[in-house]
């Protein structure tokens, strides 16, 4: 971290004891990151991102497998524009599901999108 510049001293020890920062700068590398390939939303994003974007909540993928083709959606609606086919077999990191929609990225495609949750199984459930 770095000060902002209401404090110029750069020494945290040389800090009166009892003194309170006022204010503070977060620095360190910027990488653009596109949501079409990038798992980020305003609410959620990958924790493989943490050191690249700021997010209220992470979350750990969970591979799940395609137990019947379906469409790959860019938003969770049921007309929202299907971004692929995924066929029985394909894999799907999993991030979120609400409302009967999972949303994640399909590593064969390098895309981030939605599928319908009763389209996919965990992987440890497929025999």
């Amino acid at each position: 971290m770095k000060n902002s510049g209401n404090f110029s001293d750069p020494d945290p020890a040389s800090t009166p004891p009892g003194s309170l920062r006022r204010s503070f700068a977060l620095t360190g590398p910027r990488r653009p990151l596109d949501t079409e390939t990038h798992a980020v939303r305003r609410d959620l994003a990958d924790i493989r991102l943490a050191e690249y974007v700021f997010a209220p909540h992470y979350a750990a993928p969970l591979t799940m497998s395609v137990a019947t083709p379906a469409p790959f959606r860019s938003g969770p609606e049921e007309d929202a524009p299907v971004i692929a086919m995924l066929a029985v077999g394909d894999q799907v990191e999993a991030l979120d599901i609400e409302r009967g929609q999972l949303w994640g990225i399909a590593p064969r495609l390098g895309r981030v999108g939605y599928i319908a949750q009763s389209a996919m199984v965990t992987l440890g459930d497929i025999d």
